[in-house]
């Protein structure tokens, strides 16, 4: 039996990606194995093998199964998962450590490879469109905290474009903005500091009834990715049949900052306590980005299955599921490829 090896898979995407493979892949010729750096037990559960691997250590890659079909890249450090600032952990971690990734794939002959990339190349552009192409050219600041991460990421994508080319391994980037997943944990880090997730704190005040303020322009909209649409885009790139392909992460249709927070209201707000929006177009913008999915809906056939309300509404049903589980549901954690700034409307 071939196996789809998921590097990343005790984290935040991997979790969910395992369980959507499960849900959805009944042949006998596949077999999905997962590898990370945490002690887990989750995935003896689902009956899925596990093995530790630190991917910067190319000697640990000989614990895993040599029959491959497929790889999974979700490994990688990212500046929401930082405390301080260590440049020299992207390096390690996202260019060495996906290397070996790719070392692996070579010797193994694997297929093909699927590869979790950063907007971070290309998010600026929203600014002045918000409608962001896959062939948008390279152009990020080289004066931020996030420098070296997408830096990073972009020469992990060039090294796999050198396999692509010289050994014929297939491949298949993903290009992403903030996908949204409900989580127990409740924070991440801008700046290398520790602090409540935006969006979260908007629903804990729809929640409470509190009021909420709207920021800057509210019109401004935004790409609201659930992370099942995304495990989606993954599992059909896994059995296509293409040499390679280059996909925007997303919806395709734009939110508007006003309808998010009307939307978190709707979803969450308990009857006879709707939280009051207050209107503050004196403080700064929020982001915004529509990331286009044309050569992954023509390409892949993939079909987003979650719009902004229904992903609020599976939002608050994990949510609930943790709560009556004790805190022994989802272990997943949020996935904030950047930082929202510091304003209480920015989702």
């Amino acid at each position: 039996m071939k196996k789809i090896v998921v590097f990343g898979a005790s984290g935040d995407t991997g979790q969910y990606f395992i369980k959507y493979f499960l849900e959805h892949y009944s042949g006998s010729e596949y077999q999905v194995v997962a590898t990370g750096t945490r002690a887990t037990d989750y995935f003896s559960h689902l009956n899925v093998p596990y093995y530790r691997v630190d991917i910067t250590n190319k000697n640990e890659f000989s614990k895993l199964p040599n029959d491959v079909y497929a790889v999974v890249d979700l490994a990688g450090a990212m500046p929401a998962r930082m405390k301080g600032y260590d440049p020299y952990k992207y390096i390690d971690v996202n260019i060495t450590g996906n290397l070996n990734v790719l070392e692996y794939c070579r010797k193994n002959n694997a297929d093909r490879i699927l590869f979790a990339q950063s907007f971070g190349d290309i998010k600026d552009y929203g600014n002045e469109n918000p409608l962001l192409t896959v062939d948008l050219p390279r152009n990020f600041s080289f004066t931020t905290d996030h420098t070296i991460y997408v830096m990073s990421k972009n020469f992990a994508v060039d090294m796999i474009e050198n396999y692509h080319q010289m050994y014929g391994l297939k491949r298949f980037i993903f290009r992403l903005p903030t996908i949204y997943l409900y989580s127990p944990v409740d924070t991440f880090y801008v700046d290398g500091v520790e602090r409540k997730i935006g969006y979260r704190l908007l629903i804990d005040r729809a929640i409470a009834g509190e009021p909420i303020e709207v920021w800057g322009d509210s019109s401004r909209v935004k790409d609201m990715v659930y992370v099942k649409d995304f495990c989606q885009m993954l599992y059909k790139a896994l059995f296509v049949n293409r040499n390679c392909g280059y996909y925007n992460v997303g919806t395709g249709v734009g939110t508007s900052l006003l309808d998010q927070i009307k939307g978190m209201i709707d979803v969450f707000g308990e009857n006879g306590r709707k939280s009051d929006i207050i209107m503050r177009p004196d403080k700064p913008d929020a982001p915004q980005y529509i990331m286009d999915i044309t050569p992954a809906v023509q390409e892949l056939g993939y079909h987003p299955q979650y719009n902004y309300l229904e992903m609020l509404q599976d939002f608050k049903k994990e949510m609930q599921l943790h709560k009556i589980n004790g805190g022994g549901g989802y272990s997943y954690n949020v996935i904030c490829l950047f930082a929202a700034p510091q304003m209480e409307s920015a989702v």
